[in-house]
Parts: structure tokens; sequence; C-alpha cells
């Protein structure tokens, strides 16, 4: 063997296409794209499932099934990857799990399932488990604590308002209180002196020569 002998395998290497070289190739003329329409023009690019203006398929298929709003994908870890990644009286808790590896803390929290066989005795803590994983765990001697996963986000106390005192929104006392020379007036305007209030005699009661006609004046009248 030697470089004059050396071949390629076979199918690897294939001829280009060569259109538009006369009718006796196939591929002359039209250089296989027909006559006419968008396909033939230069420039076509095909959008991926548009049909042409109808209705696409993705979209002429009816719709199945539905999305729970409350129900969140769970980290999935097996009896048998416990039995291989922890030693005999461990405590397993959600940390342990996401730093050997086993599993990522997801919504949903961390499930374990039932698949192989355990001899250890584990003290497990985890958000969700089988009835088989749980059977298998016991049987064990171990012991399993469920949480919720929602106890795994840390909450903050909210911090409690500050008592209001009634003497704070209370109005000051020197405008409750006025001074007692704005509220009593004083007597000299109260009482109004005795020359105002009553008229002089002379004022009020006329003369008797005022009231009572003389008698030459009937007289006259009659």
């Amino acid at each position: 063997m030697d470089l004059s002998t050396l071949t390629s395998t076979p199918g690897s290497r294939r001829k280009r296409k060569r259109v538009g070289r006369g009718p006796g190739s196939g591929k002359g003329k039209t250089s296989g794209r027909g006559h006419k329409g968008q396909k033939s023009r230069s420039g076509y690019s095909h959008v991926s499932g548009y049909e042409g203006g109808q209705m696409p398929l993705h979209r002429r298929l009816p719709k199945r099934g539905f999305h729970h709003r409350d129900r969140f994908p769970c980290a999935i870890v097996n009896v048998d990857t416990l039995q291989a990644a922890f030693e005999d009286g461990a405590t397993v808790t959600l940390q342990a799990l996401v730093a050997k590896g086993l599993a990522d803390l997801r919504k949903g929290g961390v499930k374990i399932l039932g698949r192989g066989k355990i001899s250890k005795k584990l003290s497990l803590v985890a958000n969700a488990i089988s009835h088989g994983a749980r059977t298998k765990i016991e049987a064990a001697g171990g012991t399993v604590d469920i949480i919720s996963s929602a106890a795994d986000t840390p909450t903050v106390a909210p911090e409690e308002p500050a008592a209001q005192t009634t003497e704070a929104t209370g109005p000051p006392a020197d405008v409750i209180e006025a001074p007692a020379d704005v509220i009593e007036p004083p007597a000299d305007v109260i009482e109004a002196p005795a020359d105002v209030i009553e008229a002089p005699a002379d004022v009020i009661e006329p003369s008797a020569d005022v009231i009572e006609a003389p008698a030459e004046d009937e007289d006259e009248v009659k």
C-alpha cells in the first residue's frame, strides 16, 4: 500500500450536482425547478409549518390533556441510589442529595421511589415517597420524615407595626384649652352702663299736656 493506491470509502465523497448543462443530463433548462411558481424563483425560502395560507396541520389537530397549575415536577431518587451513595446510619436530607449530585431542587421537591434494594439504616427527609420505597426503608430499620416543598423556602416574619399612642393623635393642649381672657369677655362688654339701658324719664313718659288735650279744645271740635 502506498499513496498511489489510497482510495476514499465508497459513498463518502459524492459528486457535485451540476444543473443547467443541457437536456441530456436530466437537469437542464429549468435545472430541476420546474415551470413557474414560487419555488422556481430565486430567493425562495421555506417557512416551517406554512402551507400557503391554509390552516396548517399543527392548528387543525385537536388539543388534548391539560396542565395542572398547582402540580410541579419532582426530582426522582431511587432507593438503590441511596444504598450506593450513603453510609449506614447516615441522615439523608435534601441538601445532602443536592451536594452529591443525586437531585436538583425543583419546585415540587424530591420524591423517593422504590427501585432496587436497600439494606442500610438511613434517616430520610424528603418531600414525597412511594409506598414501596417507604416499606423497604423501614424494613431496613430506617425512618422517613416527609416535609412540604414550601418549607424549603425560608420565610421572613412580617414586622409588627409600632403601637400608636393616644397622646400623639390628639391635638395639643394649648389648642383645646383657650385662655380665660378669650372665653369670658370682660364685664364692661357684657353689661352696658345704666345710662344706655334706661332712658331718662323725660324721654320715656310724655308730659301730661301731650296725652290729654285741654277741655277748651274738645268744645271747639264739637
